[in-house]
C-alpha cells in the first residue's frame, strides 16, 4: 500500500475531467499529472488525426515517461481513456457522466463539430469510458460519478476528498 494514492479521473472529453483533478490535487495535496499536457511537453504524440482535429497519443512512451511519478503514489491523472494504464497505477477511478444536451452544449462551445461532436456524445451515450474503466479494472475500484452542474462537482470533490483523507488514516494504522 502506498502512502499516498494514485487516484484516476476519467471521462468522456467535457464531462469536467481538468476541473475536479485540479481541484482534488489543491484539497488533498496530491499532485495533478495532466497527460494531454504531459504528452505535449515530452512529445509522446504520434502523427495528427485530421477527422477529430487532434494529435495522436504515443501510450508506450507516455506511459515510460510518467511511470516513476506514478510509482511514487500521490498522483491525480485525468485523460478520457484508461485501458492502457496498468492496473497497479490505481487505488480508485472516478469516471464523470454528463447528461447528453449539457456534454452537447459544453463540445459545441469547445468548437466540436462534425464526427468529433458526434462520435464524443455517442461515446458518452453508450458509456464507453465507464464500461472501459469496469472491464480494465477491478470493478470495486471504478465508481460512477454525474457531472452536469457545479452542485455535482461540488459533491465529487467532497466525496472523493473524504475518501483520501480516509486511505491516509488507514495508511497509518497498517504502520
Amino acid at each position: 500500500m502506498r502512502s499516498l494514492p494514485n487516484i484516476l479521473v476519467a471521462g468522456t472529453p467535457g464531462t469536467g475531467k481538468s476541473t475536479l483533478a485540479q481541484q482534488i490535487a489543491e484539497e488533498t495535496g496530491l499532485e495533478w499529472l495532466d497527460v494531454s499536457q504531459i504528452a505535449k511537453e515530452n512529445k509522446c504524440l504520434e502523427g495528427y488525426d485530421s477527422t477529430y482535429g487532434c494529435h495522436v497519443l504515443n501510450e508506450e512512451k507516455l506511459l515510460d515517461e510518467i511511470e516513476d511519478r506514478m510509482e511514487e503514489g500521490g498522483k491525480v491523472v485525468d485523460y478520457h481513456g484508461c485501458d492502457f494504464f496498468p492496473k497497479r497505477w490505481f487505488d480508485i477511478i472516478f469516471v464523470l457522466r454528463t447528461d447528453n444536451t449539457v456534454l452537447y452544449d459544453r463540445l459545441i462551445g469547445r468548437g466540436y463539430s462534425g464526427k468529433k461532436l458526434e462520435d464524443n456524445v455517442q461515446c458518452e451515450i453508450f458509456q464507453t469510458i465507464l464500461d472501459e474503466a469496469r472491464e480494465s479494472y477491478s470493478p470495486e475500484i471504478v465508481f460512477e460519478l454525474p457531472s452536469n452542474v457545479s452542485s455535482d462537482m461540488e459533491s465529487n470533490l467532497e466525496k472523493i476528498t473524504q475518501w483520501v483523507e480516509t486511505y491516509k488514516q488507514n495508511v497509518i494504522q497498517t504502520m
